[in-house]
This record gives structure tokens, sequence and C-alpha cells, in this order.
């Protein structure tokens, strides 16, 4: 039996670049997957042309998957706090035709790209909708979720 397929997950919050380069290198990881609905970010490294070339010069691939993004009442949610919004908010965005669709696309790469992880700001996954995919895909295609967490500022 082949080994199992993992989705990584990582979020950038209070974290260099360099820092999450190095620990998505150090995990093998082949795609990235921007999570973000806006692929922008005052953070060094991290805007979407940014980030995708620092990852191409360390043979990781890049893509944006907006539909996956938070929309932004939800991220007005996260800001205030309001967690239970921001569950409600995400879960009916995830029943959109684009979301859908995007996440079909996302679980056929992990299951044949090789690893790959998904980014979002957060830094704690369980604070961050990339939890609620990861739980998805894991629950859908029986693959194992690792959340990385790259060495903070």
């Amino acid at each position: 039996m082949g080994k199992a397929k993992t989705l990584f997950t990582i979020g950038y919050e209070q974290t260099p670049a360099a820092a999450v380069l190095d620990e998505l290198a150090h995990a093998g990881v082949k795609l990235l997957v921007d999570v973000r609905a806006v692929a922008a970010s005052r953070r060094p490294g991290f805007s979407k042309s940014q980030l995708a070339a620092g990852l191409d010069a360390r043979g990781i691939g890049y893509l944006h998957l907006r539909g996956l993004g938070t929309p932004k009442e939800g991220r007005e949610a996260a800001r205030g706090g309001r967690m239970d919004a921001l569950h409600r908010i995400y879960d009916a965005h995830l029943k959109t035709p684009q979301a859908r669709e995007q996440m079909d696309e996302l679980s056929s790469l992990v299951m044949k790209a090789g690893p790959v992880c998904i980014l979002c700001y957060e830094r704690d996954h369980r604070h961050c909708h990339r939890q609620w995919i990861a739980e998805i895909i894991a629950d859908r295609d029986g693959v194992g979720v690792d959340n990385l967490v790259a060495p903070q500022v």
C-alpha cells in the first residue's frame, strides 16, 4: 500500500518570508496554494509576485486559488473576533460554484502533484479558514494534515 498523502498548511503572520520559504523547503513542499482572497500583503515577500518569485527560486510552484479565500465580510468578522460569524459566512461561501470548483482543483492537486501546502495569513491554523479547507480535503480524500509553523520574527 502506498504512503498516505499529506496536505500541509502554513500562515505567515509575524514571520519573515525567508523563514516561511525555509519551512516549506524543509517539509518537501512542491506546490504552494495561496488561499487568500486578496494575494497582497504589507509584509515584505508575501504579495503574489514576490511570493511566487521566492518560491520559484527554491523550486516550489505557486498557485493562487482566490475562490477559496474568505470573502470581505468574513475577514471583517474575523478582525472583530466574531469567529461564529466568520464560520457561517465562510461555510456559505464554500457552497458557491467558484469555491466548489477550486476545492475540487485543490483536491486533485493534493492527490496528484506531490506535497502541497495551503497558505494564508493567520499564524495559528485554528483561527484561520485554511483549517476548514484542510479538514474538508482530509475527510474527502483521506489525506493527512500537517500544520507547519515557521519561526517568528
